[in-house]
């Protein structure tokens, strides 16, 4: 599960590929490690159906039985079955979303330690979207917020390919790389739209960094 992503790219870059024509992200820092509950810039559906930029905690909600008798609910950052009745509610246009990165982390067991494997579609890391979803929710998150309201995210997974495969074989990140398939995302029905929940081809992505909880290359 990837629990630990990178977005280095200034916001004029994302609104430029994602076609955001409303940015309300303020000045965007760059976030080399973007990590559970954390905030980061997300692109939705504006209420005028232009595409804004802004930022959401990352964690949709949980379903009820991963939540029975604990007292906060962190969220869930990955989100495989779509057929669940708990996702099915926001899988229509109004509540999808594309999340802007650069590079993403896979954990790698070694010598019994957990050491996380940078990804990216090349060196120069290049931006692509995760394929994700939001919603509005009030919660409580950490117990020293107490409840809170926020617009929150996670992003969708699928098998993985070779190179994510050889580090963590259960699943990868929905990852699109194209306007086009951007577009079919944000507004097509949902048979036209689940087809992108499927892996990259082979080959595609690069291991690009190795050992450090954060990506700082090529932060321009």
């Amino acid at each position: 599960m990837c629990n630990l992503y990178s977005i280095t790219k200034g916001q004029a870059a994302i609104r430029q590929f994602t076609r955001a024509m409303t940015d309300r992200t303020g000045n965007l820092p760059s976030l080399p490690g973007v990590f559970q509950n954390m905030e980061a810039p997300v692109v939705r559906n504006g209420e005028d159906g232009d595409r804004e930029l802004t930022m959401m905690r990352w964690g949709m909600p949980s379903p009820k039985f991963v939540t029975k008798d604990r007292k906060t609910d962190p969220g869930v950052t990955n989100i495989r079955n779509t057929k669940s009745p708990h996702w099915r509610r926001w899988l229509s246009p109004e509540h999808r979303c594309v999340v802007p990165f650069t590079s993403f982390s896979e954990y790698e067991s070694i010598d019994g330690k957990k050491v996380p494997v940078w990804f990216a579609l090349s060196e120069e890391r290049p931006l692509a979207v995760f394929a994700g979803i939001w919603t509005n929710w009030t919660s409580v998150r950490k117990v020293k917020e107490g409840e809170v309201n926020a617009d929150l995210y996670g992003f969708l997974t699928c098998d993985a390919n070779a190179e994510v495969g050889a580090v963590h074989s259960k699943a990868m990140p929905v990852i699109l790389t194209e306007t086009d398939e951007i577009d079919a995302w944000m507004r097509a029905d949902w048979n036209e739209a689940s087809p992108l929940q499927r892996p990259l081809p082979n080959g595609t992505l690069h291991v690009v960094a190795k050992g450090e909880r954060s990506d700082r290359e090529m932060t321009a």
